[in-house]
Order: C-alpha cells, then structure tokens, then sequence
C-alpha cells in the first residue's frame, strides 16, 4: 500500500519535521489506516484539514491593538507577556505559536492526502471541487505559518527572507528532513494553487454548510487577501469583485437588525455576529481558544487590553475622518467594561463556546468560533488597493459604505478633501507618539507610497480595516505590511501612560516581526528565525 493513498492519523497528530513526539509516535508503525478511494471518504478527509489552532491570539497580542496595565493587574498569563513583547514563546497550549505550527501542517498533510489520492484515481471530474477545496487549505495553511512565522512578503526581500518549510506532497518517509525556502517561493505556491483552485470549487458539494469550506466567495476573498499583501493591486481588486460584487451591499453584514438581538454583552453577541445564515460572513472556521474570553467580558487577561487609551485616541472613539464619536454611536454598539484591574473596550468578533467532555465533572476545552473572510474585509481590501491605484473616489464609494453601516447616527460622507484635511490640517495633522497618541502612524513600507493624498487616504483605510478587524489578529499583520514601528507603554491604575519602552521598541524589518518557530523543531534541527 502506497503511503500517498493512505491516511496515517496516527501521523496526522504529529508534527512533520522531526519533533521529539513525533519520534515517539513513529517508534512503531501505526495500523490505524483508512484507504482513501471515494468520494465520500474524500470529502470527509477534507473536514481535518482546517486547522482547530488559530493564529488570533499570538497576531492580536503582537499587535498594537493592546496596551499593558501593569504588574499590579493580577490577570495576566506568561505568553501575553511574551507575545505583547515579541519575546520567544515558551508555553505550550492551545493557543501558543507551536499549536498553530502543527494544526496548520496537520491541515496541509490531510490536503496533500486527498490531492494524491485524487491524482491516484485519475482525478475524475466528478471529485474536481474537492480538488479545488483542497488546493486552497494547502494554500492556506502555507498562508498563515508564513505570514506568522516570516516577515511580510516584499518584493525588495521576499526572494531572500527566511520562510518555512514548504510541504507540496505527502512525505515519503517517516522522519522527512525539510528546510525552510524563502518567502517569495511559499507565496508563489499559494498563488498557483489557489489560481486552480479558484476555477474548481462548487458550492454544491458542500450541502447545508457552505459556510465551513473553502466555497466560492471565500476562495476569491482569499485570493484578493493574498495579491493585497504581495502588492499587487489590480489582482486585489479582481479577486475582492469576484467575491463581493462591485456593489456589496446586499452582503454587508445586517448591522442594525444585530443591534436588536437580547444581548446581556459583548460575548453574547458575538454569537449572533458569527452566524451561519449572515451573508457578511463568508467562511466560519472553530478553534481551540480563549480569544473569546480575552476579548469577552471576562477579567481573563485583562493586563493586556484594548482599553479606553487606545479607544479614546487611535480606534473608535478616536478623531475619525468622519468625526469623533462615543462607544454609542456605533452599531452594534462598542462595549466599555470598566472596574479594579479591568479596562476593556470591545466590540463582537470572535465568539466563546464551552465543549463539555465531561458534563458533571465539568470539564471540557474552551472554543472560538470566528469569520476568517468577510464581505467587510474583502471590500476594505479592494479599497485600499484601488488607493494604491489612485482609484480614491471607487475606495471612497468602499470606505463609505463601511462607515454608513457600521454608526448608529449620520455621518458626513468621507471625500478626498475632508480625508486631506483630518490627515494635514485636523486631528490626525501628527503622527503618532507614545506619549501623544493620534490614529495615524508613519508608514515604513517596502513600495512606493505618494505623500499627500494617496498616503493620507492609505491611512485613513487602514485604520478602518483596524477598527473592522479588532480581536481577530488581522492588524498585526497590517503592522508588518507597513513596516509600522511600535513602542510599548505600561499604563497606571487610572488609564494614562506611566512608562514607554523605547528600548525594546519594534522597529523596521525587525527579526521580532516574524514570530520563534517551535523550539522541538529547532532542536530536530530546522534553522530558526534570527534574533
């Protein structure tokens, strides 16, 4: 029997690149083997290869959407330490940088899996869309490690920065030796298949739960995502057509109608946010993970939170292009929880579920439950390409629309002259400081940016894709993307700023930017990220 055309899930749970665990399990050989030679038992392979771990936490806490309340906030955990500081992660669990290293390639390894069986059979026509969904998880999986554990593609550096290991087939043998190629060639992967996986996936085959699979508008949102980050703006605006349509507004997410649900806070609606049967929602995916309770009304892990400082002065109640606005005027609403060590300031993204293993012991694991595409993002990633394409009246048109859905009162429209105005003359006429925040922070981007309009208009867009994508790690890698350079602050018990870190402040193309790979894949021998 041909290893490709056989499921070892006993390997599945085991890293592929040579991990102290995997040793173990492949002291003997596992018995524990399906053939894969239908369609049925194709499709069901493909529900284990979307990763269970997410990159939310270890992106949202690298980012600067939190702030640090000090040492004497007693809700705390040693990996948002690190995390918040860019310090090499040692924890292991659910969460952590490593859980997310083996969930992706274990999604990757099940990909392959079907792509070789498929290719064995002949690759009949009638199993082409699960070709297709299989294309775009391998893509995927390679799209978050990459962007996780290497700096951000660039078109100066990508053909030279260190990437990970790319792993097209199913390994051959037990213990594979894999090297890290560079991230120009991870990038030029995904692109290939994800072209061909484009044209194969069928919404069809995916019954009452379109929702949980690559399907069609996913696939194209993905695509645009992935031609964003490369800079490749034509290309962007494409693929975010073909997955919203010129005009989104039928897919935006019904705003108003959630504000009505009975809610008692944030966590609740986040249910409600993350529905199946919202048409904003183009993709669901589950995990394992506290996101929902550090960004829930929970005192978890509230030292590091995107509090009141940060609300007040750079996110949503800050000096907006169209005007400064309290928690209220947004629909749903922006959620204040505020009390001894506890300083959040929240809207619904990332729902918290319980999965009972043992209902009357009382034990089970901690899930979230999150959009990894949205209509909103796919037409903010339109917009920002059409800037970067002097297109700002068709990104207005995008930047508009979100704004119009996303308050609860009218608004004055944005245009060119009022964005150069908020962005030279207004409120956000400074860059940010530690010390003096504003929503506008210096770009140190690897492409060409145009001072004046185009840069002035740039961030009046990311800082919307900011406001749009809170809690869901989305901003870290905006922060890479534009080469923004981020300081820390300590904050007293009364909110305002007692310390800045300007020694450890992350800089430019700094190696922190790329998060440590494992240290049991390190210690197998795979080069690690410098420091």
């Amino acid at each position: 029997m041909k290893l490709n055309k056989t499921l070892y899930t006993i390997i599945l749970g085991a890293s592929l690149f040579g991990m102290s665990s995997c040793e173990k399990f492949l002291e003997r050989m596992p018995d524990n083997r399906a053939e894969v030679d239908s369609k049925d038992k194709i499709k069901k392979l493909l529900t284990s290869g979307y990763a269970e771990n997410a990159y939310l936490m270890s992106a949202e806490f690298s980012s600067d959407n939190v702030d640090d309340y000090g040492a004497t906030n007693p809700n705390s955990e040693r990996v948002l330490m690190q995390l918040f500081r860019w310090e090499d992660v040692t924890e292991l669990g659910n969460d952590m940088p490593a859980s997310v290293w083996d969930a992706n390639y274990k999604a990757i390894l099940a990909a392959n899996t079907v792509l070789e069986s498929l290719e064995e059979m002949g690759n009949p026509g009638d199993m082409s869309a699960q070709r297709g969904e299989a294309l775009a998880i391998r893509a995927y999986g390679h799209f978050v490690l990459v962007n996780l554990f290497a700096h951000h593609y660039s078109k100066s550096f990508g053909a030279t920065d260190l990437g990970i290991p790319y792993m097209g087939s199913v390994p051959k043998e037990l213990n594979p030796q894999n090297e890290r190629v560079s991230v120009k060639e991870v990038y030029d992967n995904i692109v290939k298949d994800l072209e061909e996986a484009v044209q194969l996936v069928d919404d069809t085959e995916y019954g009452a739960t379109p929702k949980y699979h690559f399907n069609v508008a996913a696939t194209n949102a993905f695509l645009a995502r992935v031609f964003l980050y490369m800079g490749e703006w034509q290309k962007a605006v494409t693929y975010a057509d073909a997955a919203i349509g010129k005009d989104p507004s039928g897919m935006m997410r019904k705003n108003r109608q959630l504000a009505t649900m009975p809610i008692t806070g944030v966590t609740d609606l986040a249910v409600f946010y993350n529905s199946s049967s919202e048409n904003a929602n183009l993709m669901l995916q589950t995990a394992y993970s506290n996101q929902g309770l550090y960004f829930g009304n929970y005192y978890v892990g509230s030292r590091f939170s995107h509090g009141g400082l940060i609300a007040s002065s750079e996110t949503f109640m800050s000096d907006t292009p169209w005007g400064k606005y309290r928690s209220s005027a947004y629909v749903p609403r922006v959620f204040e929880y505020a009390g001894t060590n506890l300083d959040k300031v929240l809207v619904a993204r990332v729902s918290y579920m319980f999965e009972f293993t043992d209902p009357v012991a009382q034990i089970g694991y901690r899930r979230a439950v999150y959009s990894p595409f949205t209509a909103e993002e796919a037409m903010l990633t339109r917009a920002e390409a059409l800037i970067h394409l002097n297109r700002y009246d068709e990104a207005l048109a995008d930047m508009n629309r979100w704004k119009n859905n996303s308050m609860q009162v009218t608004t004055p429209n944005m245009t060119v002259e009022s964005v150069n105005a908020w962005a030279t003359t207004g409120p956000a006429k400074d860059y940010f400081t530690a010390r003096k925040p504003t929503p506008k922070k210096k770009f140190n981007a690897d492409f060409k940016i145009d001072a004046g309009t185009q840069e002035n208009m740039l961030h009046a867009v990311l800082l919307i894709r900011r406001l749009e994508t809170m809690h869901m790690g989305l901003r870290w890698f905006d922060v890479k993307r534009y080469g923004i350079e981020v300081e820390r602050r300590v904050l007293s018990s009364d909110g305002t700023v007692a310390t800045v870190e300007t020694a450890t402040m992350l800089k430019k193309r700094d190696p922190r930017r790329a998060l440590q790979i494992p240290k049991d894949v390190i210690s197998a021998g795979l080069k690690p990220n410098p420091r």
